[in-house]
């Protein structure tokens, strides 16, 4: 069974032990522990720019492509740090004796910790201004912000507006146009969606929480009613801001030509659109989650695989993409959905009809009758 770097032994290397809970879950998948041999090589000089190496167990020999050589011991000063420290030269680590390694993408380290290092500014210059950084905090561990330049978080923060409104009160309306998404400041929520005369509680949205942007990225009208549990502090972003600031970075879009890299590394088909419509074809094993569900049965989807979603148009599936985001999963929007697709691409695609797959609890994936 595979073994992954725990929290606790995140506290023992410099640079991981200050990322917080939802980038540790964002990286989590690539904290695998391996084990070597004495002798076999660990990382090789083609990949030695690519990856950072954290020793758990075992000593491990350094050599330079300029020849400088170094002997590591877990365990040491030398240790606690990404493997090798500062350094721009090729190089090969060899296992001097039996040892245990965490190979980190060096590209994905750096990104997370000059995030961190950005959030943390952000907290202390709010702090300093008299602000609630224990709300803040709150905010920022939304997964979505990890994929925000900390520059647009200020700029966000910047342009949102406060209303307080009572407990009982509807921020948001099914079935209404949308303008504005929402922050939750204080107080609780409830999200729920009327069909067919029947009324149904999707979700519970507590202080930090994003909502009713669907209706901004698909330019349609609300698709459920938020209702306040408690008298509550509301913030709220413009359409124009909320496009500008967070649309970009987070609602992540592939080609239909760059799909099939990701399908190789385990990614899956998630079919974001009416019963009615993925029916009539679907791609090969596609799950298929309407948006409108999408929060409710997300507890479903599997957060080491990584979702392409897809619809008519693309408008959907960059809905479901920041809403996955929300939710901490991994998921891309097909640009331009299948309708850009040629007639021939389309039906190759959209290659099965009928009810398709379903997941169940555990992430067992079946065909449904």
């Amino acid at each position: 069974m595979s073994q992954y770097l725990s929290p606790a032994q995140l506290k023992g290397f410099t640079s991981l032990s200050e990322l917080s809970a939802q980038q540790y879950a964002d990286i989590q998948p690539q904290l695998l522990i391996q084990p070597f041999l004495a002798g076999q090589i660990v990382v090789s000089t083609e990949k030695s720019l690519q990856l950072r190496c954290f020793l758990l167990s075992g000593d491990l020999f350094y050599q330079s492509e300029l020849g400088d050589e170094l002997y590591i011991e877990a365990g040491s000063e030398c240790s606690q740090h990404p493997l090798p420290e500062n350094t721009s030269q090729p190089y090969t680590l060899i296992a001097a004796t039996d040892c245990t390694v965490v190979l980190v993408s060096r590209a994905r380290l750096a990104r997370l910790m000059t995030w961190q290092q950005a959030l943390q500014d952000l907290l202390l210059e709010f702090e300093a201004e008299g602000e609630d950084v224990e709300w803040l905090f709150a905010l920022l561990q939304n997964p979505l912000f990890s994929r925000v330049p900390a520059t647009n978080i200020r700029q966000m923060l910047q342009r949102l507006q406060s209303i307080d409104l009572p407990a009982g009160a509807d921020v948001l309306v099914q079935g209404e146009q949308g303008e504005r998404c929402y922050f939750l400041r204080s107080g609780s929520a409830q999200v729920s969606q009327c069909t067919a005369g029947e009324t149904r509680v999707l979700a519970e949205l507590t202080v930090g929480a994003c909502f009713g942007e669907e209706a901004l990225l698909s330019d349609g009208p609300r698709n459920a009613t938020v209702t306040l549990l408690e008298a509550s502090r509301v913030l709220y972003l413009e359409r124009a801001d909320f496009l500008e600031l967070l649309k970009a970075p987070v609602t992540q879009q592939v080609t239909f030509a760059q799909v099939g890299e990701l399908l190789k590394h385990n990614a899956q088909w998630l079919d974001v659109r009416r019963a009615d419509e993925y029916e009539r074809g679907y791609a090969a094993q596609a799950l298929h989650m309407p948006l409108d569900l999408l929060r409710l049965k997300a507890r479903l989807l599997n957060k080491e695989t990584t979702y392409l979603c897809y619809c008519d148009n693309g408008r959907r599936s960059q809905s479901a993409v920041f809403l996955l985001t929300q939710l901490g999963f991994k998921a891309y929007a097909l640009e331009g959905g299948v309708d850009v697709l040629s007639p021939v691409a389309r039906e190759a695609f959209l290659c099965e009809s009928g009810p398709g797959y379903l997941l169940r609890a555990g992430g067992r994936l079946e065909r449904s009758a």
